[in-house]
């Protein structure tokens, strides 16, 4: 029942932008591999998988993989793995779907009606013509990889459960991106004055 009421929800998002035929330059499959390996390689993506390994050494989790440089850096390795798994599968997904991994702003309208329009782009993406679609590359690369990744934990936290939270923690990243990429432009305007 829950799901029925948030996909309703969704579907009653007002479009701005997201389907802007006109505009739109799909990418070909090198574009979408180039796109990819950014995700997972470039200095942000970098940056992120630190952080986050850095969050896992402070939780202590996995706690069978202990404590100092060298847990970190099996908590870095692991994360860096599981960042190549995603963008690997959202490469093979979005290519073979001809889904666009892109995000694309609405940049005009109320808070709430640009907060609305990044919460859709992350369930919703275009496709290689133009039109709109469940995103299947992100749902299949998010949850896929978590449950691959997880290969390598301990037993008792390769489960089922921690896949589908993981995946889950994904989405909610992806998310977090869109809302970043719709108001960071306006929010640099705003505190360094430029246009």
């Amino acid at each position: 029942m829950r799901s029925i009421l948030v996909i309703g929800i969704v579907l009653a998002i007002p479009l701005t932008g997201l389907a802007q035929s006109q505009s739109y330059m799909p990418l070909d499959v090198n574009d979408k591999l180039d796109y990819q390996i950014k995700q997972s390689l470039g200095p942000l993506a970098i940056l992120e998988d630190a952080a986050y390994a850095g969050i896992l050494q402070g939780i202590d989790t996995p706690k069978e993989w202990g404590q100092g440089g060298s847990a970190y850096s099996r908590r870095l390795a692991s994360t860096a793995a599981s960042s190549g798994i995603h963008s690997a599968l959202a490469f093979g997904l979005d290519s073979t779907l001809h889904e666009d991994p892109r995000y694309f702003r609405s940049g005009s309208g109320s808070f709430l009606r640009r907060a609305g329009h990044a919460f859709r782009g992350t369930i919703l993406t275009h496709t290689d013509h133009g039109t709109e679609t469940l995103s299947f590359w992100r749902f299949g690369s998010a949850y896929g990889a978590a449950y691959l990744s997880n290969q390598w934990y301990p037993a008792r936290l390769n489960t089922v459960g921690l896949g589908f939270s993981e995946g889950s923690l994904r989405l909610g990243f992806d998310l977090a991106s869109n809302l970043a990429s719709e108001f960071w432009p306006d929010i640099k305007r705003m505190v360094f004055r430029r246009k």
